[in-house]
């Protein structure tokens, strides 16, 4: 049953789920994502651990935010549990309890003192097509090439000004013309970014940002196809830890 481990005792089973986010899903947002995931863990019957608040609440971390309406192969959570349990059965047991546009697609133990996801998990990977009238990858590229210059990006998030440093975030993109879907151009766009706590880089505000320069004057974009298809820890030596890396597993 769920509960809170012995007084004095750490938690000392820290469970890390990847799971998709596609289809309808696709447009939660985070608190509902978490809230799902909670309920699912909840009807698997996993032996969790709650927080010490009055509240009550599950001990679960989530990697960083997907931007709502963008999909994903790989988001991950670490639920912690007040005992061991089989790996592979656990594992079953939430795939059967989760709607299957979040679906587990793996899940191993790993250590328990880690960092949180969310602070560790620091560079993305995304696939991204963008539909839209009077541009092209070289005129997309250009585009890019001048916000790289300007170094940051100023924008609104709701009602108050943000600013998004560019050095630091956009590590890479890669365009390429894709086949016209009806009466759009098509962009196929890879981009790598990367995070810190100063924060990161939503493909929406960069590309909204592109969409505003001289070079794209004129052109307008439809609509976007966003997938997260990649997370990582940057290492200090710039190699990338995969969250099943066997240097995190029990």
């Amino acid at each position: 049953m769920p509960g809170r481990p012995p007084i004095g005792k750490p938690d000392l089973e820290r469970l890390r789920v990847r799971f998709i986010k596609n289809d309808r899903l696709a447009y939660l947002g985070h608190l509902e994502v978490i809230n799902t995931i909670s309920r699912s863990v909840r009807r698997a019957k996993m032996p969790f651990s709650v927080g010490n608040g009055f509240a009550q609440r599950m001990r679960i971390q989530f990697s960083q935010a997907l931007p709502v309406g963008a999909a994903s192969t790989c988001e991950y959570y670490d639920l912690y549990l007040t005992e061991r349990v089989d790996e592979g059965e656990a594992f079953e047991l939430l795939r059967a309890s989760t709607p299957k546009a979040m679906a587990p697609t793996e899940a191993h133990f790993v250590k328990s003192k880690l960092p949180a996801l969310e602070a560790w998990l620091t560079r993305s990977d995304w696939d991204i097509r963008l539909f839209g009238r009077d541009f092209d990858a070289s005129a997309l590229g250009l585009a890019l090439e001048d916000l790289k210059g300007i170094g940051k990006i100023d924008f609104m998030r709701g009602d108050k000004p943000r600013s998004i440093g560019l050095d630091s975030t956009l590590v890479s993109w890669a365009l390429e013309d894709c086949e016209k879907e009806g009466e759009w151009d098509c962009v196929h766009m890879t981009l790598k970014t990367r995070s810190s706590n100063l924060g990161a880089l939503r493909p929406a505000v960069l590309l909204e940002a592109a969409f505003k320069t001289p070079v794209l004057a004129g052109a307008m974009l439809d609509s976007t196809r966003v997938l997260r298809q990649g997370q990582w820890n940057e290492a200090e030596d710039g190699s990338l830890i995969d969250p099943f890396d066997p240097g995190q597993l029990l």
